[in-house]
């Protein structure tokens, strides 16, 4: 694992921010041989098909309107892989290399230099400053359009160092199924996450079936600004709007969603909040932890880990009894075929 993992996740999301399918009409739970045929049998699935039932039955004690079956997830660890560190940092990295050529300086200016070189490690030692210099030269002074277009052609061309697949095939299969189980029964899907809010609108909705105004983020503050031939443009500026992290995940679920969710996917003591807030509520819910412990197929890391730390939420889990998602014993795939 690269060393800039030994930075925390707040001060890459400070960094970041220094720059910046269909929910049917209220019914019964749809009939399916089996709605999530990625998973193996067992307690955690059964706690999932289980709420679903109970929420969508008509009549029966647990029933919740259509419109109040709020679904939120993580985003890094929970839908896709987070290692061997969060990808928007890849992303910072390869844009440093592609405009280079706009920047000679960087031949002699740290961290850029080593970023240049291929040597990640001694442009960990640049620290928090030498982060946000990077943050600021890949993510501001761009309009927002310009900033997607980057986005999307970078996911298009970019591998990732392990599995050699594009970032955006290293989606979980299994999670792939309960937001389209879950939108079948009438549920909305929200993204409650913790990376940047610009960079994962682009491809959100091709990739998980999520529409952009149904994801949240960390984001920093936007400008409006009209060029001399009068055309509107918004600016990524340096400035911090919001950190979508920690104890701002139920916040921003207010502000954003403007609804109490009943059901919501984490994998980190990040979202601890979250989980806390949406249990928390009246009625039937449903938090459930994605616990990365299958060293073999994807990574395995928990307690310690600088990268989707989880400590405290695997002990909130055992205390209240949230279902603990174990990749390995309860996911038959990982990812989903290369396509």
């Amino acid at each position: 694992m690269s060393s800039f993992a030994s930075l925390t996740r707040r001060t890459f999301l400070v960094a970041l921010l220094a720059v910046g399918l269909i929910a049917l009409p209220q019914f019964h739970a749809l009939a399916q041989a089996d709605p999530l045929p990625s998973w193996n049998d067992g307690a955690v699935k059964s706690a999932i098909t289980e709420f679903v039932q109970r929420v969508t039955t008509q009549g029966g004690p647990d029933f919740v309107p259509a419109e109040e079956r709020i679904a939120t997830f993580d985003n890094d660890g929970t839908l896709w892989c987070e290692q061997p560190f969060y990808f928007q940092m890849a992303f910072a990295f390869d844009r440093v290399r592609a405009i280079a050529p706009q920047h000679p300086e960087w031949k002699d200016e740290q961290p850029f230099k080593a970023l240049l070189e291929g040597d990640v490690k001694t442009a960990a030692t640049a620290g928090e400053k030498g982060l946000l210099s990077v943050i600021a030269a890949t993510h501001s002074g761009m309009t927002t359009e310009e900033f997607s277009s980057e986005v999307l052609d970078w996911t298009k061309t970019a591998r990732h160092p392990r599995f050699n697949r594009p970032y955006t095939e290293l989606v979980y299969q299994p999670m792939l199924e309960v937001m389209q189980y879950l939108r079948a029964n009438g549920f909305k899907t929200f993204i409650v996450s913790g990376g940047g809010i610009d960079f994962m609108r682009p491809w959100t909705e091709r990739v998980y079936g999520i529409p952009p105004e149904q994801v949240m983020g960390s984001s920093s503050v936007t400008e409006f600004k009209l060029t001399s031939d009068g055309k509107p443009e918004l600016i990524k500026t340096a400035k911090v709007q919001f950190i979508d992290d920690g104890p701002g995940k139920p916040v921003g679920i207010q502000q954003h969603i403007g609804r109490w969710p009943i059901i919501a996917f984490g994998n980190s003591d990040g979202d601890l909040q979250m989980l806390q807030y949406v249990s928390g509520g009246p009625g039937a819910r449903l938090a459930l932890y994605v616990h990365h412990d299958d060293a073999e197929r994807e990574y395995a890391y928990d307690r310690s880990s600088e990268i989707g730390k989880l400590d405290k939420g695997l002990d909130e889990a055992a205390a209240k009894g949230w279902p603990v998602i174990s990749m390995k014993r309860d996911w038959k795939v990982i990812f989903p075929a290369s396509q």
